[in-house]
């Protein structure tokens, strides 16, 4: 165990889900199960090649931010990122990477940008369920237990840096994303601006897709491409940490990523063919990345 915490990251690996309830079944369906607006048959994008590094924020060891019924965020994080994670493959989107970590936050956020980096990847989406400031909190009893809750804020957010170094394509994304999970009834949260907030207060990036400016984030500030952090939703709302247990708010997001994805790379592929496919040649395979953990480490 003294090994798997000093390497406090591992790719592709899932660490069990604490034993919660989310009220319907919390698998992952082993089938695609609505299709995407954009079939990859008439995309431009082409989703084989894309590589999308999808961060599970936070660890089993520290999981952030406890939810209005007691359930740890990592539980949430991880079970979104998965949902997201499948959606992807079964669009296409082959070269998806899944980060989950384990240990300290701190150093395995280092890590697990240093491991995106390797990756060359073309996009990286950090996955998070909110809270807010313990001032707002209030006490309330579930299932015997006293936790703490508050209804007065809900919805997402999205969350990019001026320092990450492809800000304007960041941008880019922040706003397809917030563009399509509106496009799905689900709304984002404008109390970020406001001065109650005080250090959490942040400035709008877009004021119609719900993009906040976010400097003080390892994984957006450090990452060498496009990084954006979605906030699904804020699990201390008691209404909207149960909608965000259950299945149907999961594939609505995973929609919106897919699809967010999908107008993404189509927007940023080559116009015209590579030189040597113009000269009769073929065209240099991509190299392909792969992100690996040190045991060592």
């Amino acid at each position: 165990m003294s090994c798997v915490r000093r390497l406090a990251v591992v790719a592709v690996l899932l660490l069990p889900v604490p034993s919660v309830s989310f009220g319907a079944s919390d698998e992952v369906p082993a089938t695609p199960s609505a299709e995407t607006s954009t079939s990859a048959e008439t995309s431009k994008c082409n989703r084989a090649q894309f590589r999308l590094v999808l961060d599970v924020g936070h660890t089993a060891e520290v999981p952030g931010a406890m939810s209005a019924r007691g359930v740890p965020e990592y539980a949430f994080n991880l079970r979104l990122a998965k949902e997201i994670k499948q959606k992807l493959l079964d669009a296409g989107f082959a070269r998806t990477v899944m980060l989950v970590t384990a240990g300290p936050s701190r150093p395995g956020l280092m890590k697990r940008v240093a491991l995106a980096n390797r990756a060359a990847a073309d996009l990286f989406l950090s996955i998070h369920h909110d809270s807010v400031p313990t001032r707002f909190f209030q006490s309330w009893e579930y299932e015997g237990k006293h936790f703490n809750f508050s209804d007065r804020f809900k919805g997402h957010s999205i969350f990019i840096s001026h320092e990450n170094a492809a800000r304007s394509a960041s941008l880019e994304f922040g706003r397809l994303l917030g563009a399509q999970l509106k496009a799905r009834d689900l709304h984002y949260t404008p109390h970020y601006t406001e001065s109650f907030m005080g250090s959490r207060q942040r400035q709008l990036a877009d004021a119609e897709t719900g993009v906040y400016w976010y400097d003080q984030l390892i994984v957006l500030r450090k990452t060498q491409m496009p990084a954006v952090l979605l906030e699904a939703g804020s699990i201390v709302n008691r209404e909207e940490e149960l909608q965000l247990g259950t299945p149907e708010r999961r594939a609505l997001i995973a929609d919106a990523v897919t699809d967010a994805a999908d107008a993404f790379c189509a927007a940023r592929s080559p116009r015209n063919p590579p030189a040597a496919v113009a000269h009769g040649g073929k065209s240099a395979p991509r190299r392909a990345a792969t992100v690996q953990a040190n045991p060592r480490r």
